[in-house]
């Protein structure tokens, strides 16, 4: 039996594509329920993992996937450190540009122009990269950062960033302008990691990876924080990164679990998802055919997973409205 089929008959299958316009989900890991949706959109598996590049084809530090307009996916340590790689639709893979200076690349997003952005957590920097003529400046650098680690973009181009001090267990959390402008938003907070931006603008969610804690908050036009609460506390493992879908469900990958949970925007755990193989989960990126892919960068087994899902990432639906 592949890896495949052991991954499938230990994950979601969803049974009846021609006869039910509702149908059933049934998982080893999240108990069972019901979903509805038009027949031509069934697909014979949902939320069952496969590998999509080949194990090792990253180092162990694979992190911060996201994908461009069209469809390419990105992560950083592609074969090497200190490389961002670029991954094909069809799944081939390279190479896309190697960073200088030491600075090695952990969450990358696309801002509203298709440049693309960098958290480089070893000098302290937000780096750009234009797609075309592949140069990369230093789009932000802030000494007082302790290594910038995942980073979430709004909208309007306001860029946020966790801001881990792993070796005492606390973190900061940033916002940078389109100009560069750094601003402190918190400090004295856990071991800030994951961060993402609601579908409709208006909230900030930020995850504790050693608290395992993941942290809502308001969040104004201008990138002003308030009314911080406890979305979700999880009693073992670790989070890394997480993304929203269209509906406002959050996906988080489970650092040490080899999983990724789907939690609603009211906290409650709706399904979670094991990899094919693998224990390191580290951060994760919606797109593929309507944007209802999600790819998984596993860092113990040096690759990029995925699986299919019901809704759009948020992310690819602004590059896509």
């Amino acid at each position: 039996m592949s890896n495949k089929q052991i991954n499938r008959s230990h994950s979601l299958r969803i049974w009846g594509a021609a006869l039910l316009p509702v149908f059933c989900i049934i998982t080893v890991v999240a108990g069972s329920g019901c979903v509805t949706s038009k027949p031509a959109e069934l697909e014979t598996y949902i939320y069952t993992a496969e590998h999509f590049t080949e194990p090792g084809s990253f180092t162990s530090g694979a992190e911060g996937p996201a994908v461009d307009g069209d469809g390419n996916l990105y992560a950083v340590n592609y074969d090497r450190q200190h490389t961002i790689g670029k991954v094909t639709p069809e799944g081939e893979a390279g190479v896309f540009v190697e960073l200088s200076d030491g600075s090695i690349g952990n969450g990358i997003r696309f801002n509203s122009e298709g440049e693309m952005l960098i958290a480089d957590y070893v000098n302290h920097n937000i780096l750009k990269v234009d797609m075309d003529s592949k140069e990369i400046t230093t789009y932000a650098h802030e000494p007082e950062m302790n290594q910038p680690n995942d980073i979430a973009i709004g909208a309007n181009d306001l860029l946020y960033a966790s801001d881990p001090n792993w070796s005492e267990s606390t973190g900061q959390l940033w916002r940078i302008d389109p100009d560069g402008t750094t601003t402190l938003l918190e400090k004295n907070m856990g071991t800030t990691n994951g961060i993402e931006v609601s579908p409709d603008g208006k909230t900030l969610y930020v995850n504790e990876s050693v608290q395992r804690k993941v942290w809502a908050y308001d969040l104004s036009e201008e990138g002003a924080i308030s009314n911080k609460r406890l979305l979700i506390e999880f009693s073992d493992n670790g989070m890394d990164g997480m993304r929203c879908d269209t509906a406002g469900n959050l996906y988080i990958t489970r650092h040490g679990k080899g999983t990724v949970v789907k939690v609603s925007p009211e906290g409650e755990v709706l399904l979670e998802i094991p990899m094919v193989e693998g224990k390191n989960t580290t951060n994760l990126a919606f797109g593929g055919p309507e944007g209802r892919t999600v790819y998984v960068t596993v860092a113990d087994v040096g690759n990029i997973q995925s699986f299919r899902v019901e809704q759009p990432g948020r992310s690819w639906m602004l590059k896509n409205d």
